[in-house]
């Protein structure tokens, strides 16, 4: 199946979106890193932290809104090169010492002009899969797993390679690189040709096609919900690892702990296309979110090193298929004209969740331990358990009939 998925995409089309989307996964916890080396104070770090993330998660579904009205192209340049230019305008005003309002607004630029490179690469590569005439839904599972494990290997390793930065150099180092793939990588996956797959065909904007732009059903707003509560886990169970490997004078794994329920939740995302095609979206939904509290509960109980590792790597392998499936239902309910806009939502959502947890289980941790961090991310799992079992996913539409004329693929 993913020899069918690389056989659409090409060779180089995985490697520069993966590429592409590395520094997002650099910014957030280099630039807390850089601000916190560079001004000598946590808040400061915290509040330049806090702006790109809201920068992020409120301008995300505007590029990505842009680019399903645009095209892909000239949308996603202009973004990777302003946001390669804002990240530098960071490092500058960071090393500078600038005043914290500086910082605050020098970090909301740099997120909102992040590219949005894995949600467009998602509706790429569906949009490549419906124009090469296969309706095997299976084949669009295929992709979708294998851009979320693109996903979580970038956050996984965007992390360690700014720690490394950090350690070997200076954390300015790791979003200087990521400036430098943002200009580079960004643009690449900007220009390729697969980009005309995505481009809007000015002979089907009818008045039906606006019509169906305005249209959005409500489950498209509970998968968003479900997101949110999904980075909430992410940031609650940060908050609980960092918390707790202090508590038990091993600061430093903590890093490594969060990184191996990452391997983790990709291997079990590559694993997904082997699914049968009759166990079904919304079951498999369902089925995931059971197992984010199943798995969640034991973290209230952990008291060692190896509880950690053993209990945080299992859970691991209830993230991946929760999000790949609430991608899924996502692709399959929103007009496809809203494709790009609904998955920068998701994505945004994943943002937002996990920095408010963070800042919220961050404190509760503090004041109370890392269980009632913990807690946080088992309270967000039994939330979206009971959003998966109240709201009906049904395909709103038609399986989409994209132009089959246009780019050629290639790589």
């Amino acid at each position: 199946m993913y020899r069918d998925t690389l056989s659409l995409l090409g060779p180089a089309l995985p490697v520069v979106s993966f590429l592409g989307r590395l520094p997002t996964a650099m910014c957030q916890l280099g630039s807390l890193l850089l601000v916190a080396e560079t001004s000598g104070s946590l808040a400061t770090a915290g509040l330049a932290g806090g702006a790109l993330a809201a920068g992020q998660t409120v301008a995300g579904p505007v590029i990505g809104r842009l680019a399903d009205r645009h095209g892909q192209r000239g949308v996603v340049l202009a973004a990777s090169l302003a946001n390669a230019v804002a990240v530098a305008v960071l490092v500058a005003a960071a090393l500078a010492h600038a005043a914290t309002g500086w910082l605050m607004l020098a970090g909301a630029l740099a997120g909102a002009t992040v590219p949005q490179i894995g949600p467009l690469a998602r509706t790429r590569a569906v949009a490549l899969a419906r124009r090469s005439g296969g309706r095997d839904e299976r084949t669009v599972g295929a992709i979708l797993s294998f851009e979320g494990t693109l996903d979580e290997v970038s956050f996984v390793l965007g992390p360690a390679l700014v720690g490394l930065a950090a350690a070997l150099a200076h954390p300015a180092a790791a979003l200087l690189t990521a400036a430098l793939l943002l200009a580079v990588c960004g643009s690449a996956f900007a220009l390729h040709p697969t980009a005309e797959a995505t481009a809007p065909d000015p002979d089907r904007v009818t008045r039906t096609d606006a019509a169906e732009r305005a249209r959005l059903p409500r489950s498209a707003y509970a998968l968003r919900g479900a997101m949110v509560l999904q980075g909430a886990m992410f940031g609650a169970s940060q908050a609980g690892i960092t918390a707790l490997t202090e508590e038990l004078g091993a600061p430093a794994q903590a890093g490594l702990v969060y990184a191996a329920m990452g391997v983790m939740s990709a291997a079990v995302g590559l694993s997904l296309a082997a699914l049968p095609a009759r166990i079904g979206l919304t079951t498999r939904w369902r089925a995931a979110t059971v197992a984010l509290v199943v798995l969640s509960v034991p973290l209230l109980f952990v008291g060692s090193l190896g509880a950690l590792y053993a209990v945080v790597v299992v859970l691991g392998a209830a993230y991946a298929p929760h999000l790949i499936t609430v991608f899924g239902l996502t692709e399959r309910t929103v007009p496809a004209a809203r494709l790009s806009e609904s998955m920068a939502f998701l994505t945004s959502g994943i943002v937002a969740g996990q920095a408010l947890a963070l800042a919220v289980s961050g404190r509760l941790a503090e004041n109370h331990g890392a269980p009632a961090a913990f807690a946080v991310a088992v309270g967000a799992a039994v939330a979206c358990a009971a959003l998966s079992w109240w709201v009906r996913v049904a395909p709103a539409i038609p399986v989409r009939e994209l132009r089959p004329a246009g780019a050629e693929r290639s790589g």
